[in-house]
């Protein structure tokens, strides 16, 4: 399916903002971005789209569940397109690199826990802080 497509199905217009962004999350070599991210590379793609031009498609397409919004400590919130598939997080606090990860038991714990207690998971979202493998061996 084409990102024209893509968007189209989502009930959005195939912008030129809108298609340049989509690419940079399905093309870029960071996959959790901010705002202020996105912008930097477009302005070294040398688009003229503007700051809040990129803070109104990123929304739009939160809103249309192509990408999803975490607020980690930074303040900032960052995007990544919504594949479907439930992970957790690891987020440094140096450098702030964020990496992805599942694991079954804890899932399964989880439940457990809320089960226990009388409760019906939703949803759920863990971020677990501290410093990347590249910040443990600058020190």
């Amino acid at each position: 399916m084409s990102n024209i497509d893509e968007l189209k199905n989502t009930g959005l217009k195939a912008t030129l903002p809108r298609l340049k962004i989509l690419e940079i999350f399905q093309n870029g070599g960071q996959r959790h971005m901010t705002a202020e991210d996105v912008f930097r590379v477009l302005l070294n793609d040398h688009s003229d789209i503007g700051l809040a031009t990129v803070y109104r498609v990123l929304t739009q397409f939160e809103q249309a569940g192509i990408l999803e919004r975490s607020h980690f400590e930074s303040g900032k919130a960052v995007y990544e397109l919504n594949e479907g598939k439930h992970h957790d997080h690891l987020i440094c606090t140096s450098c702030g690199k964020v990496e992805e990860f599942y694991d079954a038991e804890i899932e399964r714990r989880q439940q457990m826990i809320a089960k226990d207690k009388g409760w019906i998971l939703q949803d759920h979202a863990m971020s677990l802080y501290g410093l990347c493998a590249d910040c443990v061996s600058k020190r």
